[in-house]
């Protein structure tokens, strides 16, 4: 049951187009219902923000083409933001609401954002002076020194939104930040081709199993795009009412499942961990309706899926993807029965190419490991200002994922390790790069070396290994202090759970960490 055909055709299209039209045509339907503060809009509401806050933006002094940062948590004005900066012709870039001042200033600046929309209370002891291009700052629902009130965007404006410069396919629609497969974050150029093919794949002829009746909750949050695609712009497209939820919360998500008749979840597997413990403690209601869990972002264990389906009654089904491809490549079957395999992560969507190779570029025999390599219309154009990045993973139109995995004899693929260095938390990735960057600003750290520690609630862990500089003694207070410092500036996730101290570090004669090293300590 291979897939072979889209949604609709992709081509020439833009996602504000999408997500407008569908707007038009279930004008009356509710669209979104925003958890944080109980507001709910119908499609034609939606639409009407989106298009004023557009015309707002642009009254405001943005440039087609220029930078606009969104650096709030899950809500509604995240979503018509996000809507309307590519209407107004600029490029959303999205920041964790959780980032300290260090990952603020530095996507801020790397971006080169014209324009930021926030909250007051994200700004809290951060420092926006010196960022060369940025221009205006807005609030959203708290006020902060020195920014002006998001409500004034959305005032009637007669601005005429322009014509776009370039065509879908080299347009950019997003440009989220990714550590892609090692070193610090980059801009992934994902245009507004990327983005709705990518949608158009998942809604495709034996792929996603949602109709427009469906109830989607969505606690991941919409900076990443996980949640940007599958639930934002996915359940918009197709015309279904999606609930935000500014993050996880079980007592908050198994009232809403109840209160609002949620049908469907995308979640990653720490996430439904807990949802099974609700399960068995009695917490999670009997008489929700949801039919689907679809699992991502993270290797999801055959025995969970399992255990949820028999305390719940819930399919969970695994999918597969990542940044740089808008996000999804391969995603299981919940039907027919023989065709739901919970311990792979399916077939390619349609219209996406793979090949397992082997180090010299070689494809393997059949049944054999090897990393997975792929094309298709939902890969990135690039990495902002990082042609040598780019030049890494993209090859003659083929993208290098890192990731290793076999194929069986009926077309499914297993994920079996990660050639990356990345480390999956909850199913963030954190780049070991940049914690070891951090680590080595304290006066204490010589070196070190960080890598991922199997979890069963967090999936991974960082740990820190620490080469100690003279005069300073490894004690339980430094490693507490070492974390702490970590914590002060880079976002929660980020922080190493533990740190060893070590005489040495393990590294190759180019200078290279031997990770594989650090992880037998661990083992």
């Amino acid at each position: 049951m291979l897939r072979t055909q889209l949604y609709a055709d992709p081509t020439g299209r833009f996602v504000h187009d999408v997500v407008l039209q569908s707007c038009q045509h279930n004008n009356r339907k509710t669209a979104l219902i925003d958890a944080s503060c109980g507001r709910r809009f119908t499609f034609a509401e939606y639409g009407s923000l989106v298009e004023s806050l557009a015309r707002g933006l642009i009254s405001a002094g943005l440039a087609p083409g220029e930078v606009v940062a969104i650096f709030l948590p899950n809500s509604w004005e995240f979503a018509i933001t996000y809507h309307a900066a590519t209407l107004a012709g600029g490029i959303p870039t999205l920041l964790n609401p959780s980032y300290r001042e260090r990952e603020i200033r530095f996507q801020l600046e790397n971006s080169g954002a014209a324009f930021l929309i926030t909250d007051g209370a994200l700004l809290e002891n951060v420092n926006l002076a010196e960022l060369a291009a940025l221009r205006r700052v807005f609030t959203t629902r708290r006020p902060h020194a020195g920014c002006e009130d998001f409500a004034n965007l959305l005032r009637p404006s007669s601005a005429k939104f322009p014509e776009p410069i370039q065509d879908s396919e080299h347009t950019l629609a997003a440009l989220p930040y990714s550590s892609g497969t090692t070193g610090l974050p980059k801009g992934v150029m994902l245009s507004h081709h990327n983005l709705v093919a990518n949608v158009y794949q998942i809604l495709g002829p034996n792929a996603a199993t949602l109709g427009p009746d469906d109830v989607m909750l969505c606690f991941l949050p919409l900076y990443h795009i996980y949640g940007l695609t599958v639930a934002l712009t996915l359940s918009l497209t197709l015309g279904n009412t999606l609930v935000l939820m500014p993050r996880f919360d079980v007592p908050k998500l198994c009232a809403l499942v109840i209160e609002e008749g949620v049908t469907m979840l995308p979640m990653v597997p720490p996430a439904i961990n807990a949802l099974s413990h609700a399960a068995e403690a009695g917490v999670f209601p009997k008489n929700h309706k949801v039919r689907l869990i679809k699992s991502g972002a993270a290797p999801l264990a055959p025995e969970l899926a399992r255990r949820m389906a028999e305390l719940t009654g819930i399919i969970v089904y695994q999918g597969y993807g990542m940044t740089e491809a808008s996000p999804v490549t391969h995603v299981g079957y919940v039907a027919p029965p023989e065709m739901y395999r919970p311990a792979s992560i399916g077939q390619p969507l349609a219209l996406t190419d793979c090949r397992i190779v082997d180090v010299e570029g070689h494809e393997v025999a059949p049944g054999e490991s090897g990393e997975l390599v792929m094309r298709g219309p939902q890969f990135m154009l690039g990495y902002w200002k990082e042609p040598q990045a780019t030049a890494a993973v993209l090859r003659d139109g083929w993208y290098f994922s890192g990731d290793i995995v076999r194929a069986d004899a009926d077309g499914f693929y297993y994920v079996l390790d990660r050639s990356k260095e990345m480390i999956k938390y909850k199913g963030f990735p954190v780049a070991p790069a940049e914690v070891e960057s951090v680590l080595l600003e304290h006066p204490a750290v010589r070196d070190c070396g960080v890598v991922a520690k199997p979890d069963l609630a967090a999936g991974e862990i960082p740990c820190a290994f620490v080469v100690l500089r003279e005069g300073f003694t490894p004690s339980d207070a430094l490693a507490t202090q070492l974390r702490d410092f970590v914590a002060d500036r880079l976002a929660h996730h980020k922080q190493p759970r533990e740190v060893h101290f070590v005489e040495s570090m393990p590294r190759t004669p180019s200078g290279k960490i031997l990770r594989r090293e650090l992880r037998k300590i661990l083992s």
